[in-house]
């Protein structure tokens, strides 16, 4: 299991098993997903202030705000370094 901590903004972290996705806040499904967490009190807002760029959905149904981008977010769990194998060029 991946207990591996992802930053998810302004030193916040998530255990990377955790996540099940990372999605755009701007979609009219993630909007009533958001204000349903914020009634069932399972929304977590680390945007310090900040526009919510990403909401992070975790198997606890709990639901984060956050003020970095998916993309960046997405890349945070790729592994510090991955070899290069022969053949990776090609794709």
């Amino acid at each position: 299991m991946d207990q591996r901590m992802i930053n998810v903004g302004f030193g916040n972290s998530v255990v990377a098993s955790r996540v099940l996705a990372v999605v755009n806040p701007k979609s009219s499904p993630i909007k009533k997903l958001k204000e349903e967490a914020k009634e069932q009190k399972k929304l977590i807002d680390v945007t310090e202030g900040r526009k919510t760029r990403s909401i992070i959905i975790l198997d606890s149904n709990h639901v984060i705000l956050s003020a970095v981008q998916p993309d960046t977010i997405n890349q945070r769990f790729a592994p510090a370094s991955l070899p290069k194998t022969q053949g990776d060029d090609e794709l």
